[in-house]
Formats: C-alpha cells, structure tokens, sequence
C-alpha cells in the first residue's frame, strides 16, 4: 500500500511540475522586433552527401539547449519573470537559459560554411538556400542544399623541379597515390596526398621536406565538370631570401645522450656504449641499456620521421623520467643529422595513505591502507609498488559464535619492467609496442567469528600495444591463486554446511581449501586509439578474453596415476586444483547525434565451464549481474541465475551466481549544464547455469526458456565530469522481473518502489 501511495504522489508531482513549465510564456522574453529561433533543419537532395558530410554540424546557430528531447533550461529562465531587481529573478537566469534569439550574420555564415565544405568535396556548384517559416515570435529554419554535379579528375600531370625525386615521383609513387583519374576532385584529398608524399619522404631520409613543397594546380574546362590536375614537387629553400637547392637525404649521425645535464658548460661525465655516448652529471640514474633500448635512432641509418616520434613516445611512457627532448642538429656542409637526447629524472620514490569508514549490511568499520612506490628500482625504470591494509568491523546480529569481530589484513607488491622479459624478443619491437612485463604477488587473509580465510596469488603477465595504439593485448603466462581455510567455526559447519550436505554444492565447495592456476589472454579494441574516451563520439569497443585453468596439472595428475579424493579430484601437493574455461566477449558502440548529445549500445556475453577437475567454478570466477554496471534495476548480485528466487538471504550471494552472463544495455545521454550530464537508460540481462544445481531451482540454462528469464530496467542518472573521472549516480526501476510469474513478472506495469527501485552509485562510465 505504502508503495503504491509513493507511485500516484511521484506521479502527480511530475504533472504539476510540467503544468508549472508548460504554463510561463516564452513570448515575453523576445523582442517584439526579433524572433526565438525553435528550430534549424538541413534537407539535401542528395542522400549520400547528407549521409558522408553531416551537414547539420556547419549550422552556426542552435536551438536552446533540451533535455531528453524537453527545452528544460529555457522553462527555468521564464520562471525568472522579467524584473530583474529581484533576486530570484537573477538566480533563476543564472540556472536557466535565455531563448536563441534568430541571428541573420550567424545563417549566412552556415549558407557560407556549408557551401566551402561542399566545395571542398568537388561539389563547386552547390548552392544552399534558407527557408524561413515564421509563427508569431518564433521562426524555424530550413537550408535547402543543392549539391549539383560533382567534379571529376581528367588527367593528372606529375613534375619535380629536383631530379633526384623526378623518377619517384613520375614513377614510382605513383602506384600509392591516392589521386586517380575519374574520382572525385576534393580538396581534403588533395590535402591528405601532400601529407602523404611528404610523410613517405621524410621516413625515408628527406628530413627537410615539407608539405609546402608539394604543390598542386587545378584547370577545368568550360562548362565541363572535369578537371586537369597538376602536382609539381618544388627545391629547398631554407628562407624566402636563400638560394633553392635540391632535396638531401639525411643519415643519423652521433646519437648522443645527455642525463641530467643542466648545462653543458659544467663538468660532464661521459662514455661509450653500444655505439652511443651518454654525458652525465654527478651520477648516471638509468642503466644505459635502458636509455638505448627505447631509441629508435641508428647511427649510419636513414633518418625516419616515424623513429623520431616513436623514441619521444617511448621515453614519454617511462615513470622515471620527468622531462624528454630530442634534438637534431645538420653537421654543417653534410647531409648527417646528430641526434642529441635530454632527459631528466623524476623522484623514484613516493608514499600513499589511507583511511576510509566501512558499512556491511549496518556493521561499522574503517579500514587503513599505505602504499610505497619506487618508479627506478633497478635505474631501468623499473616500477615497483608494495602496498598494505588493514581492516577491522565489528560484527552484530551473530549468535553462537565466540568472537564478534571481523579483521582483514592484505599486503600486495608489483613489479613492473617497460620490456619484454622473453627471449628471442627483440628490442626494437617492445619498445614499438610499448611492452610491459609485471611479476605480481598477493596475499590476504580474513579473520571472521564464522571462519578463518587465506589467500595467497602470484602472477606472471605482458602487455603490449599495436604500433597504431588502437589494440591492446594482455597475456597471463602464469597466474596462481592459494585460498587455504585453517578454521571454520562448529556452529557455521553445523548451520551451514554439514547440515546442507552436498545439496548446497556451491556453498561447501567456495569453503574448502583451493589452487587455481590461470592462462589467459584478452584483446582489446578502441577505435578512437587505446586510450581515448568514446563517450559522446561515433566510436566503438571491442575486448575478448579467454582464460583457463588446470590443464597442466590434470595431465601430470593423469601421467603420474595421482591418486583422487573422495570427490573424486586430484590433488597437487595435498591441494585440489580448479579446471575450467571461461571466454567473455564485449562490445559498445556510442552514436553522436549532435554536440550536445548521443546514443550508447553495450552487449557482453560470457560463458564459463568447469570441467575434468571441477564440476563447478570457483566463487570469484563465477558470473554475477546486477549492481551499477550491468542490469541496473537490481542491486549488485542480487540478480538470477534464470528464473531462480532465493528465501534465505544469508547465502543468497553464493546462490545467485552462475556460469552464462548476458548483458545488453541502450543509454541517451545529454549534456545537461555545466559538467552535469544526464542518462535515460534501458537494460537487459540475466546469468545462467550451465548444469542443473539443486540449491540454485530454476537457473539452469535453457534454449526454450532464456528469453522469458532475460531481466529487463529502465532508469535516469546524472553524470559528473571531474576532469580525470567521472562521478555517477544511478536510478532503475525493475521492469521485467523472470524470478516472478503473474503480475510481479512485469513490475513495469505494476511499480512497487520500495520493491523495484535500486539506486547506484559509481566512479567512471558503465560502458
């Protein structure tokens, strides 16, 4: 009852609200001798045009800012009044947004803008017209594009004032160029075949080669759309006053390395390695094998303008150092460049703390944590980091147990090395990757009244980039994790375990002591570049990762007639080992409407199965859904598996896990004012198991039954930008519920908030 109280006083408020907005004129706010400007529309007769060259994006002057398809900020400007003496008058147009007022300077600029892009495409002959439809204060515009015939190239004519570059220009780069007669005479093509050209000579020697030496004229006909290109390649000029000389081809010459030199007028330490001379002041803070390793210059080789910015990469991602430069210097009368390189090192050592209050379930605690970090631990930059924590919670509501108390202690140490530490590996080919090596190893343990818990992983992995930075590969060579349980507590064994059984196989198999070895590997793909954000751009992800465990082991145990427990397991050293597979597979794509606001698709879907050794998957490797990243209408790992509905709430987190998770979300997303966004979202999901597990009724995987057990929300959050994250708040609503039948299957159309509604909040977007 008290639910639906909630519901029909929510739903009256936002009816007055919005009778509130509806009811204040915006006509008072606008002149009498000028229009609000209620909309702006680009119509093309051309389809393809309209699709390849988003036209919409030249227009000048937009329409006031809406919120979810609603001119909110304006609503709240006319709530102001119109004398501005009053306070609330002024703060009301501080928060609001005053009407877009019809501007004819700005759409001529749009006519203008538009037509030069169109230009630019060969469309010489477009022409745009504005259509004005004008009711009482408020006018809409229209801008009528005519793209007309598009020009083609006829002949294309190659010449080189330089006779070094005559035979590769006329000749043998004509295969790559990316002008061919009867495509489209375009501008930007023009542009990117200068970029082109010059790039190509520039990694091939030609270090003062520019693209103004790429030079294109362009003759058409009368009245003919076709079109004569001419590309001339010019000489060198250092100036407009010195004499014109032919191209050089430059080779590297010394390549010089100068750490920690203020200046070199000061004494200076030097020596010879590999071909290089590093100068050094007081004491050398890198290992010159590091240095070297991360340059892509060879002295007697050609310069190469891809090498130049690769090595300023390289030595940018290091954590030792704090400031890098490269500079080229011509040895005067030749065509060798010495190349001398800066670098600075930063303070290798840093320390972190701590502290934070923790709330389970109502039970109090605080936790402190320390880190130390070294970014030079074996002058390599080498980047080790040892961490600490501590916990403590003070545990009500348990009867029967002795203590009363939960400690936790955690310590964890990384190791990382801006290589490969494989051989066979060359090192040019980590540094082109940006190679990362990382030895890892953890441990934790957990006090509780109910049982004693430790956890000891160790962990051997790579990463590495593509060369274009839009892929990044992962490998786990080797990743070992311990869980050992030295005590668990009669009264939990007596309530929850021995008392169960094996009908709770979940429950007593995540409280027995555990190895789990794991190889894995995962790609990753960002369309944009490996480290660029999506949000708000026409952009794409993509991430695989396959992971097993066990293998090995299982064929030692079968090879060397180990012998099994009573579960029929094999034990490594006493232990039994996990075996399974488990393969995910993620994808997002964001679609930009228009500067303000945009469209977000998510699926992953993950299927893991336990094999050989195991019959069911450990607890961390096992699937949940709910909480702030997947099906958002229900709270973290409280969702599923299928159509399973769990009574007993103190092992339900066991319970609802499962082996096949399905995640499909749809988001709009709008800029609201400010660094405030704001989301309408729609999700979908469930988790499944693969076998049939009589503790978990109902969630067992099932072709003729998926669909009906697929979980459905819908929801509103608001997004702050703080510059390096985001902060998120998040609010769902249940609208298809499997766990249900009847009636409560479809709380959507029966709202219960005190049942349905879940809020979230979270650090970063959900996908």
């Amino acid at each position: 009852m008290c639910g639906k109280r909630t519901y029909i006083i929510y739903a009256a408020t936002l009816f007055l609200l919005n009778m509130i907005l509806l009811s204040c004129s915006v006509d008072r706010y606008i002149p009498d001798d000028q229009h609000m400007l209620t909309k702006t529309t680009v119509v093309c007769d051309n389809k393809n045009v309209a699709k390849n060259y988003s036209l919409s994006d030249y227009i000048v002057q937009n329409t006031n800012t809406k919120w979810f398809g609603a001119r909110v900020p304006l609503k709240i400007y006319t709530l102001s009044g119109t004398d501005t003496t009053k306070r609330f008058c002024r703060v009301m147009r501080r928060l609001g947004e005053a009407p877009v007022l019809y501007d004819t300077l700005k759409s001529a600029r749009t006519i203008s803008d538009i037509r030069q892009v169109l230009s630019n495409a060969g469309y010489m002959k477009a022409t745009v017209d504005e259509k004005r439809r004008v009711k009482g204060k408020k006018v809409a515009v229209t801008y009528d594009v005519h793209p007309n015939k598009r020009y083609t190239i006829r002949s294309i004519q190659r010449s080189s004032d330089d006779s070094n570059l005559r035979q590769f220009i006329c000749v043998e780069d004509t295969s790559r160029s990316l002008l061919k007669v009867g495509r489209a005479f375009d501008v930007n093509v023009l542009n990117n075949e200068r970029n082109r050209i010059a790039s190509f000579l520039r990694n091939h020697g030609y270090y003062k080669f520019t693209k103004e030496n790429v030079r294109f004229s362009a003759d058409t006909a009368r009245n003919s759309t076709e079109v004569d290109v001419s590309l001339r390649i010019t000489l060198h000029q250092e100036n407009g006053r010195s004499e014109a000389t032919e191209h050089k081809q430059y080779v590297i010459g010394n390549v010089n390395f100068y750490a920690d030199v203020a200046s070199k007028d000061e004494p200076i330490d030097s020596v010879n390695y590999r071909g290089y001379k590093f100068f050094y002041q007081d004491d050398l803070h890198f290992r010159k094998n590091m240095l070297a390793s991360k340059t892509m210059f060879y002295p007697g080789e050609l310069y190469d303008d891809n090498n130049f910015r690769r090595t300023y990469a390289n030595y940018t991602r290091l954590s030792a150092i704090s400031y890098s430069n490269i500079q080229l210097a011509e040895r005067q009368g030749s065509d060798t460049l010495d190349c001398n390189i800066s670098v600075n090192h930063a303070k290798p050592h840093s320390f972190g703390f701590d502290v934070e209050a923790t709330n389970s379930a109502g039970d109090l605690g605080a936790a402190i944590s320390t880190s130390y970090q070294n970014k030079n631990i074996f002058r390599g930059s080498e980047t080790f980091i040892f961490k600490v924590r501590g916990a403590y919670e003070a545990i009500t509501g348990l009867e029967g147990y002795e203590g009363n108390n939960y400690t936790e202690f955690g310590a964890e140490s990384r190791l990382n090395f801006p290589m490969f530490l494989l051989p066979y590996v060359k090192r040019d080919w980590g540094a082109l990757h940006n190679a990362v090596s990382e030895i890892a190893l953890q441990y934790n343990f957990q006090n509780r009244p109910e049982f004693q818990r430790r956890v000891l992983t160790a962990a051997w992995r790579y990463r590495w980039n593509s060369r274009n930075q839009h892929i990044q590969h992962r490998f786990d060579l080797l990743e070992v994790n311990y869980v050992y349980m030295p005590w668990i507590s009669q009264t939990f064994k007596e309530q929850y375990l021995d008392s169960l059984g094996k009908t709770n196989a979940i429950l007593k198999y995540n409280y027995e002591n555990l190895l789990i070895t794991k190889l894995g590997y995962t790609y990753s793909y960002n369309s944009l570049g490996a480290k660029e954000q999506t949000y708000g751009k026409d952009a794409y992800t993509f991430r695989f990762n396959i992971e097993t465990s066990g293998n090995v082991l299982n064929a030692f145990s079968k090879m060397t007639n180990a012998s099994k427990n009573e579960d029929g397991q094999y034990k490594f050293c006493g232990i039994a080992f996990a075996q399974y597979v488990r393969g995910d597979i993620d994808f997002s794509k964001s679609f930009r409407i228009d500067k303000n606001n945009s469209v977000a698709f998510h699926a992953a879907l993950g299927v893991a199965y336990p094999y050989g050794n195991s019959n069911q998957l450990p607890f961390e490797k096992r699937y949940f859904a709910g909480g702030a990243n997947s099906v958002r209408g229900w709270s973290v790992r409280s969702l599923g598996p299928g159509a399973y509905n769990g009574a007993d709430k103190g092992i339900n987190f066991l319970n609802q896990s499962g082996d096949i998770k399905l995640d499909l979300n749809l988001e709009y997303r709008a800029l609201l004012f400010w660094k405030l966004s704001g989301a309408a979202f729609i999700d979908a999901g469930n988790i499944w198991t693969i076998r049939k597990y009589e503790d978990q009724p109902n969630g067992e995987f099932r072709f003729n039954k998926f669909i009906e057990q697929i979980a459905a929300s819908y929801g509103i959050g608001i997004r702050m930008d703080a510059s390096f994250f985001i902060i998120r708040f998040d609010a769902g609503m249940k609208a298809v519920n499997p766990a249900f039948k009847g009636k409560k299957h479809y709380p959507i159309l029966h709202p219960n908030f005190n049942r349905d509604f879940a809020f979230h909040f979270a650090v970063g977007m959900p996908f």
